[in-house]
């Protein structure tokens, strides 16, 4: 394995902080040597090009003076010369070299040829004494050959760019610790909030009641966006767990009567000699008992699934085959009471959910002929894109202090509280106009009780 693949697991193992300054550190790093690297090249060549000009300069009062016999001119501060017969044989030199020849036997043999020869004697590091930078070509003086030699010393030159060195390392290592230090600050400032939702979030899952973060007013960044997506989640999960506790509050209230009812039916039975006929009511009482648990329980499960995932599925369904298919299951029910059904419907196509619409419909029809008298009418119309549904009957009505409470779970108006029914009927109702995006609305109309609908189609 390559030694990235080894260190991208341990990388990713550091925490979020330590990442966030690690990465900070090699990008200053590279950036802060790249820009070294720049200045550092840029101080070189205007050094370089100055000492160029220097040993040409110098150079050119050497050839002059060899061309013409002249005497050769003092040497500038720092600089050496040597002149060298055909033969490589040293006619003169400064002092400081004596008879030491500065060129190798290859260099003399370049120069020979016609070449020029340029070169550094020492190094910039480690630090050595004696650094030179020399030029030599071939002239011609009175018919002979010579090779002239002109070197400058490099001190100077070296040690500004050693200077130059330190400076940049020292300004270079200052910067990436306080980019460093800065980055670390600033990665715990950012991840501060986030270390409080954590410790936020470990509170809630202990069991505190009404689990909210405490996030900023006054922000809009993306922190402050995560605390609102994290208490938007924690108010879904309360409604959930409170829709829980609620369900099961509701299914054991309600589940209490029948089931106490069924145990004194069969105590009753199991405890004294009954006759055949007896026995037979006792089983009739049992089972319509039994119904209405059965009944109660898919009231509960339907309304609870619908209520936890709000999710319906629309598609386009004649309005007029929707009501007709949501009435016919109580057609029979009407001509055995001996009241009217009518049926009032726009002959549009609408999108709607006709799974949940339908039985919503059919409990709407249900609750008018079970607490309500004379015709039941029911009318839809579409305008505007909204879906108008409405169920109306010639009964008392609801009472007035009922109606606020008519969509609640288990709500039932005092008179009826010992009829049938399990007060799911308008909970279930009003789920389904939810789920739609639309509305669901209970009220007194003239002699009777209107429930209606409204929903985007």
């Amino acid at each position: 394995m390559t030694l990235p693949g080894r260190l991208l697991p341990r990388f990713r193992r550091l925490p979020v902080v330590a990442r966030l300054v690690l990465a900070v550190a090699i990008t200053m790093s590279l950036v802060l040597t790249g820009a070294a690297g720049f200045v550092y090249w840029r101080v070189t060549m205007a050094l370089d090009q100055q000492l160029d000009d220097d040993l040409t300069t110098y150079q050119r009062s050497l050839d002059h003076a060899v061309r013409h016999g002249a005497q050769l001119p003092p040497d500038p501060s720092g600089s050496l010369r040597q002149i060298l017969d055909a033969h490589g044989r040293v006619l003169d030199s400064s002092g400081a070299i004596r008879h030491q020849i500065l060129l190798t036997p290859a260099e003399l043999d370049a120069v020979a040829r016609g070449a020029t020869v340029r070169r550094d004697i020492g190094s910039l590091l480690p630090i050595t004494s004696g650094t030179l930078r020399l030029q030599a070509h071939r002239i011609t003086a009175g018919g002979h050959r010579r090779t002239v030699i002109a070197a400058v010393r490099r001190g100077h030159r070296d040690e500004a760019l050693r200077e130059l060195l330190a400076q940049l390392a020292v300004a270079s290592g200052l910067t990436l610790i306080a980019a460093s230090y800065v980055g670390y600050r600033t990665a715990r400032a950012a991840l501060r909030p986030v270390e409080r939702y954590r410790a936020g979030a470990a509170i809630l899952a202990d069991g505190t009641q009404n689990p909210r973060l405490d996030v900023p007013a006054d922000r809009d960044d993306e922190i402050t966006r995560l605390g609102h997506t994290l208490n938007h989640m924690l108010d879904r999960l309360e409604a959930s767990a409170e829709r829980e506790r609620r369900f099961v509050a509701d299914a054991s209230h309600e589940l209490r009567a029948p089931l106490t009812l069924m145990r004194a039916e069969l105590d009753v039975a199991l405890h004294r000699p009954r006759s055949a006929g007896e026995l037979t009511e006792t089983l009739r009482s049992v089972d319509t008992e039994v119904q209405r648990l059965i009944d109660l329980s898919n009231a509960l499960l339907e309304l609870e699934e619908l209520a936890s995932t709000g999710h319906i599925t629309r598609a386009p369904v004649p309005l007029a085959d929707l009501l007709d298919a949501a009435v016919t299951p109580h057609r029979r029910t009407a001509e055995r009471a001996g009241r009217a059904l009518t049926v009032d419907a726009a002959r549009v196509i609408v999108d709607v959910d006709a799974r949940w619409l339908r039985p919503a419909i059919g409990n709407l029809v249900d609750n008018a002929l079970r607490h309500g008298h004379g015709t039941v009418r029911l009318t839809a119309t579409v305008e505007e894109g909204m879906l108008r549904v409405s169920v109306t009957d010639k009964g008392p009505g609801f009472p007035p202090e009922f109606l606020p409470l008519a969509f609640d779970r288990f709500a039932r108006a005092e008179a009826s509280r010992t009829g049938d029914g399990s007060g799911l009927g308008l909970a279930f109702v009003q789920a389904v106009a939810t789920a739609h995006g639309g509305t669901a609305h209970a009220d007194n109309v003239g002699q009777g009780a209107a429930v209606a609908l409204r929903l985007p189609c």
